[in-house]
């Protein structure tokens, strides 16, 4: 990071094994937001917030960011209450199209009750076939597929 203390939300595709979910990291404020189409809680994935608590407390430390004891796990949870998926077989593109919407926005926080304007409690076969196109198009103009 060139300036290391200005605040950027990262965004970290994460694999259980055979299910994609988003992380939206804040590493300057120590928010962690998950997102996950199957709605399960970040402890389902024990591993997951091990590592990824790991990095941000290493962040800290390169930063020589110094910390209380009760300070130094602080690290900040936020279960965002996104779009369900009605099928097992479209959380990648949920966790690409909750990505696309947070870049849409411009936002450094993501809402408890995710964004207002994408708000909905599942995406429509529409929706879920936009961010479909929108990868393949993507992918094209990467010449990945030739």
């Amino acid at each position: 990071m060139d300036n290391k203390d200005a605040e950027k939300l990262f965004f970290i595709p994460f694999n259980t094994g055979g299910h994609w979910l988003l992380l939206a990291i804040n590493p300057i404020r120590e928010i962690v937001y998950y997102l996950d189409s199957l709605g399960n809680d970040w402890t389902t994935y024990p591993d997951m917030k091990v590592l990824i608590d790991t990095v941000l407390q290493a962040f800290r430390a390169q930063r020589d960011i110094q910390t209380s004891r009760r300070g130094a796990n602080s690290i900040t949870w936020i279960k965002v209450a996104c779009p369900q998926q009605r099928n097992q077989i479209d959380c990648g593109y949920f966790m690409l199209r909750f990505m696309r919407d947070t870049l849409a926005l411009g936002r450094l926080k993501i809402p408890t009750n995710y964004f207002e304007e994408f708000k909905c409690a599942f995406y429509t076969k529409d929706q879920v076939d936009e961010i479909k196109e929108e990868w393949c198009q993507f992918m094209i103009e990467l010449n990945v597929c030739s």
